[in-house]
């Protein structure tokens, strides 16, 4: 059955969704649940209707009915499924059945006629419902999977449209302890590939200067690749980084010759879904889904696979983490990579450590590191001991979590990784305010200060020195000077996350201060249209008490959020609908079934007051 409703159309038989004739990637549960919707629209369905007929005799729990409901009002609008108090769920778009057109053959050798059955202009359900619907799900998921796979693959030489345009840094060879190797490596074009090379600039500098630089290249070269060798035991290994507008893309490849990994790469940015998924902000389900069919294309593409088990968790569906990461243990296992496969261990740790199974995540973070000194992987070696140090910090043991960030700030000196150092050591000044530790706090922030003065990095790295003073003074009129020099530091990066953070600060305080005007100066000078100043404009327009404007911000606010996976200024946002009482029941559901502890502790009072 073909269902119309707005610009969308989507096909019960093949689970094909369109939007202006464009195929969306869905993923199957969602898939199942808008069917079971369109199909009876004219009733309120339970949890339990819906967990019988999408999920059958699979034990879930209720959850995934309201993740799934969540991600379809994310895709066609919140009004699209109202939700009845006690009762249930029910499809409120106005929708059309279409009935495609049908040919018939008549006696006549020399002419065919069509029988044109025209759509049905209004929906019913009773009459609609497809027997064999479950099945025909099961045929489209391959329809799709094949499209997918010719869209994202069938590129035309002939075609410059389909050529991909790629600009790079030279890549050259960086081993632990030395200055780079300068004979680099070209990229050649290819009937895939226009490749341009970017000699004004090394990958350290670009790293280094990344928020500054970008900006200025982006109109003319919104995706550049640059990367690292190294060579270990007569074996190559590449990092690599793929920046784009709104992420980057990570990866890691090794062999023993370099042209074969410059192949091996080639083949891998020849995936359109990556260029896809860092072009613009995606909610984490839609990541998740695009990810999904990916990975069903190229099963053997470990960094595909990686990519899918970080989505899972960004999801917090831990247990199919950790299943991601198994399967990417053993697919490294067998092409030899001990580069994803200690990644994947460390991640793993990272997972055990979220379920808050400390044994089993120390024991997974010795196994990677075990890999990372097979390789010397200084780089890796250091962000595993940086894990440990959370390890360390749940225990309560300030001296072992001491002990362990500046062995990972020393691994990061001796990998010449100057940025993940001198975050180390920022981190360790927190930590030591936290556990009340004067000397260290003051001790190592100056480190990370003269670290950023050495290494003549741009000022807004100067900026997290000023943050860091800021979380150290008590009193909020003591932090506005260090995140009014925050702001400063980063004129020229003014959409950093530390200068995102100060000017929130900055507006809150101002708001409990009466002082509107200079929340307002604040606020006309972020001019870029994201989710954190559309966030500022709804706390103003709550200070001014413009409930309407303030609902219209909020909302959009919450929608950007979404858009860009930020969930804590999601869940923000929603308790702020909930007690304006807009839609509450919608977004009291989001509060519960998304609230992590931290958020819950920080906003107790005000969940207890709207009865949350």
């Amino acid at each position: 059955m073909r269902y119309r409703f707005n610009e969308f159309e989507f096909d019960s038989e093949t689970i094909l969704l369109t939007h202006n004739g464009v195929t969306q990637a869905i993923r199957n549960s969602e898939a199942k649940v808008l069917a079971l919707l369109l199909a009876q629209a004219d009733n309120v369905l339970n949890k339990e209707d819906i967990l019988s007929h999408v999920w059958q005799h699979k034990i879930v729990s209720e959850q995934v009915v309201f993740q799934n409901i969540s991600n379809l009002r994310n895709r066609f609008g919140n009004n699209a499924i109202k939700t009845f108090p006690k009762r249930g769920y029910q499809w409120q778009l106005h929708t059309e059945v279409v009935t495609p057109e049908i040919q018939y053959p008549t006696d006549n050798e020399n002419s065919q006629k069509a029988l044109k059955l025209s759509p049905q202009s209004h929906f019913s359900t009773s009459a609609k419902k497809q027997p064999f619907w479950r099945l025909a799900i099961l045929v489209g998921l391959f329809v799709i999977t094949v499209g997918v796979f010719s869209s994202q693959n069938k590129l035309k030489p002939e075609s410059t449209e389909s050529v991909i345009k790629l600009a790079y840094i030279p890549i050259t060879e960086h081993n632990n302890k030395t200055q780079a190797n300068h004979e680099s490596i070209k990229l050649n074009d290819n009937t895939v590939f226009d490749f341009t090379e970017l000699t004004h600039i090394t990958t350290e500098k670009f790293e280094d200067l990344a928020e500054i630089e970008y900006p200025k290249l982006s109109n003319t070269h919104p995706f550049i690749l640059m990367g690292k060798f190294r060579t270990h035991q007569q074996k190559n290994y590449l990092d690599f980084t793929l920046k784009g507008p709104a992420s980057d893309w990570h990866g890691q490849l090794s062999n023993s010759s370099k042209q074969e990994i410059i192949q091996h790469l080639k083949q891998h940015l020849s995936q359109q879904v990556i260029y896809d998924l860092i072009s613009k902000a995606q909610p984490p389900e839609v990541r998740q889904a695009k990810l999904s069919i990916a990975h069903q294309t190229s099963p053997k593409d470990l960094i595909i696979l990686r990519e899918l088990s970080i989505s899972y968790f960004m999801t917090n569906e831990l247990e199919k983490a950790m299943a991601m990461a198994d399967k990417l243990i053993q697919l490294a296992q067998r092409q030899n990579m001990p580069q994803q496969m200690g990644r994947a261990l460390a991640y793993q740790s990272k997972i055990l450590t979220r379920m808050k199974l400390f044994d089993l995540s120390a024991q997974k973070l010795k196994l990677a590191m075990d890999q990372f000194e097979k390789i010397n992987d200084l780089k890796y070696l250091a962000r595993a001991w940086y894990y440990q140090a959370w390890l360390d910090d749940q225990h309560n043991n300030y001296a072992a979590m001491k002990a362990s960030l500046l062995k990972s700030a020393q691994l990061a000196f001796d990998a010449q990784n100057k940025l993940g150092e001198i975050d180390t050591l920022i981190h360790l000044a927190g930590k030591a305010h936290y556990y009340q530790k004067e000397e260290d706090k003051y001790f190592y922030l100056q480190q990370a200060e003269d670290k950023i003065t050495a290494y003549q990095l741009p000022n807004y790295h100067l900026a997290k020195i000023s943050y860091r003073y800021a979380t150290f003074a008590q009193a909020a009129s003591e932090k506005e000077p260090h995140l009014k020099q925050v702001l400063k530091l980063t004129e020229l990066a003014p959409e950093n996350w530390v200068a995102q953070s100060s000017r929130r600060k900055l507006v809150q305080y101002y708001i409990a201060q009466d002082r509107l005007e200079e929340a307002q100066a604040l606020i006309d000078q972020a001019t870029s249209d994201n989710s954190n100043n559309s966030y500022l404009k709804t706390l103003m327009a709550q200070a001014k008490q413009q409930t309407n404007e303030m609902i219209s911000q909020a909302q959009r606010t919450f929608e950007q959020a979404q858009l860009a996976g930020e969930r804590s200024l999601s869940l923000d946002v929603a308790l702020l609908l909930c007690n304006q009482e807009v839609n509450c029941d919608f977004y009291s559901q989001y509060i519960n079934d998304n609230a992590t502890e931290h958020w819950r502790s920080a906003n107790e009072i005000k969940q207890l007051t709207l009865n949350l």
